[in-house]
């Protein structure tokens, strides 16, 4: 289920509400925020953080403008990937700028090797934007999605020759996750 038009409202109506809507959004993505190693997470989007997202960025830069209220809707949505599929943003988190910039050119391939583990046991592997990867260094911002045809995660994990980890996911993370699963696909 994709974010319509009609659910988005003006920026000015939006920061009126944004008192009491930013603080069920972020207590909302807790859950659904995955730490992978010391540098990687995962943030588990639905349709009430993807809109939550559009909304910020319609506020934050202030767009008025029909088409590029479309725009921002339309580059959302590209998170929900296929029925069955998980919305991810990856945040690759290095705070000193040197380190960063040699990573994330050393972790080029990082997208093509990120993977769940769906509960019966399968490794299903990251849709990703290319457009988000230059012809040197990866962005430290990743939007993928994971389609597992609608089975539950259990386990995250990279390939990456580097950085070779996998976390399980919490019974709470699974919870969260199965729930935005049955919504997307309702």
């Amino acid at each position: 289920m994709r974010i319509e038009r009609s659910e988005i409202v003006d920026y000015v109506t939006y920061k009126e509400r944004r008192p009491v809507e930013r603080p069920k959004i972020i207590e909302m993505k807790k859950p659904r925020r995955v730490h992978l190693g010391e540098y990687l997470t995962f943030l588990f989007e639905n349709r009430a953080t993807i809109k939550y997202q559009i909304q910020e960025m319609t506020l934050a830069e202030k767009i008025v403008k029909e088409d590029e209220i479309k725009h921002e809707i339309d580059t959302y949505n590209e998170l929900f990937g296929e029925p069955g599929s998980f919305p991810v943003v990856l945040l690759v988190e290095i705070e000193d700028e040197e380190e960063r910039k040699e990573k994330l050119e050393k972790w080029f391939d990082l997208p093509k090797t990120l993977y769940v583990v769906t509960e019966n046991g399968e490794k299903v592997y990251a849709n990703y934007d290319e457009r988000q990867i230059s012809d040197v260094k990866l962005s430290s911002v990743q939007y993928l999605y994971f389609n597992t045809k609608g089975v539950p995660i259990t386990a995250i994990g990279t390939d990456l020759e580097y950085i070779k980890q996998e976390v399980k996911l919490t019974d709470v993370q699974k919870a969260a996750l199965d729930a935005d699963l049955k919504e997307l696909n309702s």
